[in-house]
């Protein structure tokens, strides 16, 4: 439902796409629907369900193997892409009888990495390493860790049958898992990004492994690719309706999508946050993805939003409902789409890589590259090589140390910020900074825990109500591979809070000098580096080894700043 005014310039939107014919053309792989740069190169999750079907023998085969080896426990060690689809499966599907319960890694907090290894039994444990590039940081030192424990627990010549891979064709982490003897090896769609990869092998390859029933989940995807095919007209075309109402709308100055997902499916937006930020925000354009802000009054919103509320109709939230209805009432543009039930899963992953590749043409940008996100790698790994040649991080100083905590921002940032006395005083400062049409976004960079995330969303609330700005969260080194391209290539209107603390337990990475501590450290310096480096107001608040009682300072001065 969406205001007389913002309908009429969606519907001109359509109106553009059936007389050029954009809807036949994308699925021709036509990239001059978007900046006429690579595009064509990156098409190939148009048919990856029709492709997925031919194959489903594989995908039987896998689950069988599984079932018979009576593995216990699942744990896919991947980040971005390759993490963020096995984990929605997770969340909605739950353990099902007979197959191994599913977990999954992408965090390099070390005392996360140590919670996760105490939930699964090394022993009965079937490790999936997920991996498009096969060079990526955190799944290559995340098989490092958990090839030398199972060696440990099982023996050498066992190791190798507790691992599958699933990369692309010739990547480093194919010659790793042949010459480890991987129990199997599954491969990726070269021309399938990893945001847009949930159908293809890095999605369905863990769904099978867990139990789920991919010949049903497929066939139930392949009705939305028919629903959105090139014949169907533009204004009838799920995808490309839903992609022409969140470009329009972006172009129009809501440019945040509120995500409102059924419980049942609430970590969908997970998923959707990084296929959204990180397709659509660059060139200082692009979409911020919200996810997991509860609900407010209408009046608690500006005039910079949408809402997507995808209602689970096999078990819908009545109080959902309810604040949904009141946002249309209050005059907020709300989109509404019907989950019959989680096997339906597919069709919104397929329904949204439409919607958003829609999105990106009608904003006027490359729908599937993500310059920003190599920046921040390039400047961990400047870091982490710094380390391995000298056994320490480059010495930094923080402009403000007291009450416990430490701050640290760029010449700019800290100038602007200097004036306060107290800890409250800066953060009043900084967060006077956010005005109408901005977000406020709290990076984390400590354990992601149920404990953590309730204490940094209490704070992303307090701001959201008391400045009237849109909120995100986002755990680190997570959301590097995600939302953060949008937070270094998007608008700049974004009041970034990083949060970092000391390890309070740490351990080496085999092979390397550098522990698990300090490539979190790297990374939460590379992020903040590269905010800094593109003029985004930044603010980096450094904890000690006491998280609790550090996050309890953090909310209290936040508390006293916005009084």
């Amino acid at each position: 439902m969406l205001p007389e005014k913002l309908e009429a310039l969606v519907k001109a939107s359509l109106d553009d796409w059936n007389k050029n014919d954009k809807v036949r053309r994308l699925w021709q792989r036509d990239a001059s629907i978007w900046t006429g740069s690579d595009e064509a190169q990156w098409l190939g999750w148009l048919d990856i369900a029709e492709r997925q079907l031919a194959q489903l023998d594989v995908f039987k085969k896998v689950a069988a193997d599984v079932k018979k080896a009576k593995f216990k426990h699942a744990l896919l060690l991947g980040m971005g892409g390759s993490s963020l689809c096995p984990e929605v499966l997770r969340m909605t599907f739950g353990k099902i009888k007979g197959f191994p319960e599913l977990h999954v890694l992408d965090s390099t907090d070390p005392v996360q990495i140590k919670a996760i290894e105490a939930k699964v039994d090394l022993k009965s444990t079937l490790f999936i390493v997920s991996s498009k590039s096969g060079g990526t940081l955190e799944p290559n030192i995340y098989k490092q860790y958990f090839f030398a424990r199972v060696k440990e627990a099982v023996g050498e010549k066992e190791a190798g049958n507790r691992f599958i891979a699933v990369t692309d064709p010739g990547s480093k982490m194919q010659h790793v898992a042949e010459s480890d003897k991987f129990r199997h090896i599954f491969f990726g769609v070269p021309s399938i990004g990893g945001r847009y990869s949930a159908l293809s092998n890095f999605g369905m390859v863990p769904a099978a492994v867990m139990g789920i029933d991919v010949l049903n989940f497929l066939n139930r995807t392949e009705e939305m690719v028919h629903a959105c095919g090139p014949t169907v007209p533009a204004a009838e075309n799920p995808g490309v309706v839903l992609g022409a109402i969140l470009g329009t709308l972006a172009n129009n100055g809501r440019d945040k999508v509120t995500i409102i997902a059924s419980p049942g499916i609430s970590d969908l937006g997970a998923w959707l946050e990084q296929l959204l930020a990180e397709s659509t925000g660059k060139i200082g354009k692009g979409i911020i993805p919200v996810d997991r802000e509860t609900l407010a009054k209408p009046e608690s919103y500006g005039s910079d939003r949408v809402f997507a509320y995808l209602r689970l109709e096999s078990a819908p939230d009545r109080a959902q409902d309810a604040a949904v209805e009141a946002l249309e009432k209050g005059g907020q543009p709300v989109v509404r789409i019907a989950v019959k039930e989680p096997y339906a899963l597919g069709e919104e992953f397929f329904r949204w890589e439409i919607a958003t590749a829609v999105a990106g043409s009608i904003i006027g940008i490359n729908a599937f590259n993500q310059p920003d996100v190599e920046a921040s790698k390039i400047e961990t790994r400047k870091l982490t090589s710094e380390y391995e040649s000298t056994g320490k991080l480059p010495a930094e100083e923080p402009f403000f140390e007291g009450e416990g905590v430490k701050l640290y921002a760029d010449a700019r940032n800290a100038a602007e910020l200097k004036g306060g006395k107290t800890l409250a005083e800066i953060l009043k400062t900084h967060l006077g900074r956010a005005g109408a049409g901005d977000y406020f976004a709290l990076l984390g960079y400590i354990t992601m825990n149920a404990e953590n995330e309730a204490a940094l969303q209490a704070i992303r609330h307090m701001v959201r109500d008391s400045k009237r700005v849109a909120t995100v969260l986002g755990f680190g080194p997570r959301f590097l591979h995600s939302t953060g391209q949008a937070y270094k290539g998007g608008p700049n209107s974004g009041v970034f809070l990083q949060v970092t603390c000391d390890n309070a337990v740490d351990f080496p990475v085999p092979d390397q000098k550098y522990t698990f501590g300090v490539v979190k450290a790297a990374q939460a310096r590379g992020d903040f580096a590269v905010l800094a480096e593109r003029g985004r107001r930044a603010l980096r608040v450094h904890l000690g080894k006491d998280v609790k009682a550090g996050l309890a300072k953090l909310h209290a001065a936040i508390k006293q700043a916005l009084a």
